[in-house]
């Protein structure tokens, strides 16, 4: 919760009393992050593939057998025990430069809620089971304010321990939610969250304007149908320039604009985080 302690002098003077909370895989961007920065992190240390598809397979079977998703999130960590913190974060940042530049690498109508979001005033909030070496660059290209995700532990010789303090899964991101809008004395009920999978759905009910992004989870789904929910879609569109305003370029987005009346204009300059 370091981002939300560094924030509250800016937010007990300013005039902002609601949050959009975004989980990021799937829902801002078409991919698991961090699954696909371990394909990126293997490759640069020599795996042809096989590697990163036998680690997959392995977190398949995980699930499949029931291990819990934040269990699956330690693990994940454990992976990278003994590595530098400063080298994870270089490295995340070098992923998400080439990935970026994909042909489908954001969700189009996500991406472009962030941004109005952002123009009408909310804070814009990222939570996820990532890391920040991942998400700092995905928040500076949308002009997020804050991110609530896992946080791995660093040793005193600056190596990671292979720990987090939480996995920002499941409820944990509803705590961090509530955490959020109570540190910063914001309106739960005036406050919008997204997500795409059940996972998210306590985060989804911690405010009251949940929103579901691609339709097709089924828990989420019935939760929509039943208590009015908007959905979202999920399509992917390709992020051709930096920060909030490409969500304007996103597949044409733009010229869609006045057909919808989607208010889509030029982000103001990203608040300090």
């Amino acid at each position: 919760m370091n981002d939300v302690m560094n924030f509250m002098n800016q937010a007990i003077t300013s005039k902002t009393t609601r949050a959009a909370f975004f989980d990021v895989d799937e829902t801002l961007i078409n991919t698991k992050s961090m699954f696909d920065f371990l394909r990126f992190w293997m490759a640069r240390h020599g795996d042809d593939g096989s590697g990163h598809a036998a680690v997959m397979a392995g977190v398949r079977e995980a699930a499949a057998s029931g291990v819990h998703r934040s269990e699956i999130n330690r693990r994940y960590y454990r992976r990278f025990a003994g590595v530098a913190m400063e080298e994870l974060r270089t490295a995340g940042r070098e992923w998400y430069e080439e990935y970026r530049r994909g042909p489908a690498a954001v969700t189009v109508a996500t991406w472009a809620a962030a941004s109005r979001h952002r123009e009408a005033g909310d804070l814009v909030v990222l939570v996820s089971g990532s890391f920040r070496g991942c998400l700092d660059p995905l928040a500076e290209d949308l002009g997020a304010d804050l991110i609530l995700c896992s946080e791995p532990v660093v040793g005193p010789d600056g190596l990671l321990t292979g720990e987090v303090v939480r996995p920002m899964i499941g409820f944990v991101k509803a705590d961090a939610v509530r955490e959020t809008v109570a540190g910063l004395g914001l309106n739960a009920r005036e406050s919008s969250c997204y997500g795409d999978h059940a996972s998210d759905l306590d985060m989804l009910l911690a405010v009251g304007r949940p929103v579901v992004v691609g339709g097709t989870d089924r828990v989420l789904m019935e939760h929509a149908q039943r208590l009015d929910w908007p959905v979202l879609s999920a399509a992917p569109g390709q992020l051709r320039t930096a920060g909030a305003w490409a969500a304007a370029e996103l597949t044409g987005l733009a010229d869609r604009g006045a057909e919808t009346g989607a208010r889509l204009t030029a982000p103001v300059a990203a608040r300090s985080r």
